[in-house]
């Protein structure tokens, strides 16, 4: 089986570069008066085109498929939108310790999100997991999390940081769910299309993120709320994301191999299982957060970079584990469609 490859040496993944130096644009030229309502107008737009897209890739074939393998798809959303969700609110007794208000508010929503696709493929092609398994169970926690993610978020934010209400429902149901279902719609008919121009499709669904990023955070900065953030309390929200990654790896590691997983499986479960999506976050943050979106979406950029670097080290190390698993004849086939026709990293 030929594995997908993660760069070697990689500290910082480049697009987290270009989402850093977007944070500074906005800092330095933050979008006012008439530029914020265009931005706003633009920003909304993205949004919905990027879950349109998310819709037209998702094989909903594929994922189908995949429901034989039901206990461990049904312990990877248990990981992403059971345990997370728990973790995250007993980091309520860190505040104000470690974190201020809003920045646990952005912690919480991290914790919400669905998991990747991309990447959790990538890994554990790397580490000689159970790659199928790793496409359907990013698929699902994806697919689920347009309706789980904003319940969980009005059952656990309310209010908070200005963030769920009824009329933020709304705008998800419209902005998020409507163009994702439109693309499942229409994927039949423009399935091949977007196949066929994927990378340029890639660029275009990366720039509308930047774009979304620019506009929280330009909200963020005429707001003024980037006054209540210090360095030490980043530095505090770094330890508690730390520790947070650290406690899910163990525990879809360990409790994969509880509950008789064999090691292709348990190898899925923990890259599945233990990492959130940016992809998908960024927008929910900025329909429910709105001028508050950019310190509701610094933990998610912390993480999602956090997790990459520590999973491409425990993965490049599971390649080399003693007892390696037989990997059957399909994987590879499988691996390289779903890379070919699935979404980006989250």
């Amino acid at each position: 089986m030929k594995r997908l490859q993660w760069p070697r040496w990689m500290p910082i993944e480049p697009y987290i570069l270009l989402l850093l130096g977007t944070v500074g644009l906005a800092a330095l030229f933050p979008a006012r008066g008439t530029a914020a309502d265009v931005a706003s107008g633009a920003s909304t737009a993205a949004i919905a085109f990027l879950f349109f897209l998310y819709g037209a890739r998702l094989s909903t074939r594929e994922a189908l498929a995949g429901l034989r393998h039901w206990r461990l798809h049904a312990t990877v959303l248990a990981c992403t939108f059971v345990v997370f969700p728990l973790l995250g609110l007993a980091a309520r007794g860190l505040v104000p310790v470690l974190l201020t208000h809003n920045l646990y508010t952005g912690l919480l929503f991290l914790t919400l999100v669905p998991s990747t696709i991309q990447s959790s493929i990538a890994f554990t092609s790397i580490a000689r997991g159970n790659v199928p398994a790793a496409i359907c169970a990013g698929s699902f926690s994806s697919l689920a999390g347009i309706v789980i993610t904003p319940l969980l978020a009005a059952a656990l934010l309310g209010n908070s940081g200005g963030g769920f209400s009824a009329d933020s429902l709304v705008k998800l149901v419209q902005q998020l769910l409507v163009p994702f279902l439109a693309g499942q719609v229409l994927r039949h008919w423009i399935g091949g299309f977007i196949t066929r121009h994927k990378k340029v499709l890639g660029l275009v669904d990366r720039g509308s993120i930047l774009l979304v990023v620019y506009t929280a955070f330009s909200e963020g900065m005429v707001q003024g709320i980037w006054h209540q953030v210090s360095p030490l309390r980043l530095g505090g929200l770094l330890v508690v994301e730390a520790a947070l990654l650290a406690v899910m790896l163990a525990l879809t590691w360990y409790g994969g191999r509880a509950l008789g997983f064999d090691r292709g499986d348990r190898i899925a479960i923990q890259f599945a299982g233990s990492k959130k999506s940016l992809a998908s976050g960024l927008p929910m943050a900025s329909v429910l957060f709105g001028a508050h979106a950019s310190l509701a979406v610094l933990p998610l950029m912390l993480f999602h970079q956090m997790q990459l670097m520590v999973c491409a080290v425990i993965a490049k190390r599971r390649s080399h584990d003693p007892e390696l698993s037989e990997v059957s004849p399909g994987t590879a086939a499988v691996s390289r469609t779903a890379v070919g026709t699935g979404t980006r990293s989250g």
